[in-house]
């Protein structure tokens, strides 16, 4: 498909998305809003770009014959954003829905910001306090406190179900918001919890996890290089949201599994990248192995991977070895 043909379907799709969900008319209260003359990004797919993602996914899956990492347990999205107007992307299994752990926070986050800068919402200490915590420590209460604030919901018992129908509604505002603008086959309806979900929480998840978050490497990459060029806010709230994800991995802050030595980290402390710059939302669980970055390199390289592993939580080193394949081979280009 041509990129102005999709541009015409996307904005069509943008209109009526904003009008309607669930065939209710959506009302204008407390509805987040896309930034004003907002456009999704114009990328091209890149044959290039592609046979990079997919041969430095291919050197980890052969270096794990005995412990079966398996083509299904990686997705993976990498976009070229040295040239915004030429934006260059390919995936591994990027429209794949994953559960994506605590990188959803980032389209909380976005979401926050919005309704800030709408007014519709109210900085104070302690929503600061909260949005702080959620995006640098990765705090589980914190982003139930942010997701409660967004969707004007709270957890509680379960209720009936018409009852139930209203606040699901309610709940699922941050998803029309993120429909609105055109993303796909994503789910970000929920709060992230230490252990599990109780009462309504349980009763929004379909009981046995049916509406659980669910995002795709495709819809993460997207959105973070949004953030990054700008896309998403105004100048002053996007330096905020990248002052958020500004990780050191050289810190002596935090632990050797936090966000900023961890993960991406990693490969910054092994190959001594002290010049380097990374930004990235990470997520995990005792099965899975997220992160969301964007780097910038002294040569001038940027680019944005979103890396996606299930089912091998314990390998550490699949992440940080991706991303340098891929920084090897964009910088031979």
């Amino acid at each position: 498909m041509r990129r102005v043909e999709q541009k015409a379907i996307t904005l069509l799709f943008i209109c009526l998305a904003g009008i309607y969900a669930n065939g209710q008319k959506i009302p204008k209260g407390g509805e987040i809003k896309m930034p004003a003359g907002y456009m999704p990004l114009a990328i091209e797919n890149s044959i290039e770009l592609q046979t990079i993602l997919n041969d430095s996914i291919a050197k980890v899956l052969n270096a794990f014959p005995a412990r079966g990492f398996k083509v299904d347990d990686i997705a993976a999205t990498l976009i070229d954003v040295r040239d915004p107007s030429q934006l260059r992307w390919a995936n591994f299994s990027g429209e794949r829905q994953i559960y994506p752990a605590s990188v959803v926070k980032m389209f909380y986050m976005t979401a926050l910001e919005r309704q800030l800068e709408d007014g519709k919402l109210k900085l104070t200490p302690e929503l600061e306090r909260g949005l702080r915590d959620m995006i640098v420590d990765s705090s589980n209460e914190a982003t139930q406190y942010i997701l409660d604030v967004l969707t004007d919901t709270s957890s509680g018992a379960e209720i009936p179900q018409k009852e139930f129908e209203k606040w699901q509604f309610k709940r699922n505002r941050v998803n029309r918001f993120f429909t609105a603008m055109g993303y796909q086959n994503i789910n970000v309806n929920q709060k992230t919890f230490c252990e599990d979900a109780y009462g309504i929480e349980q009763q929004s998840r379909a009981y046995k996890g049916q509406n659980r978050n669910m995002l795709t490497t495709n819809a993460v990459a997207r959105l973070l290089a949004e953030i990054v060029l700008g896309k998403m806010n105004t100048p002053e709230r996007t330096a905020k949201m990248m002052e958020l994800m500004r990780r050191d991995p050289f810190s002596a802050d935090g632990g050797p599994e936090d966000q900023a030595h961890a993960f991406t980290g990693r490969l910054f402390i092994e190959r001594k990248m002290t010049s380097a710059k990374l930004w990235s939302k990470a997520g995990s669980t005792n099965r899975s192995w997220h992160d969301a970055v964007y780097i910038e390199m002294p040569n001038g390289l940027k680019f944005v991977i979103v890396i996606f592993t299930e089912n091998h939580a314990n390998d550490k080193n699949v992440i940080p070895s991706i991303v340098g394949n891929i920084i090897d081979q964009l910088s031979r280009n």
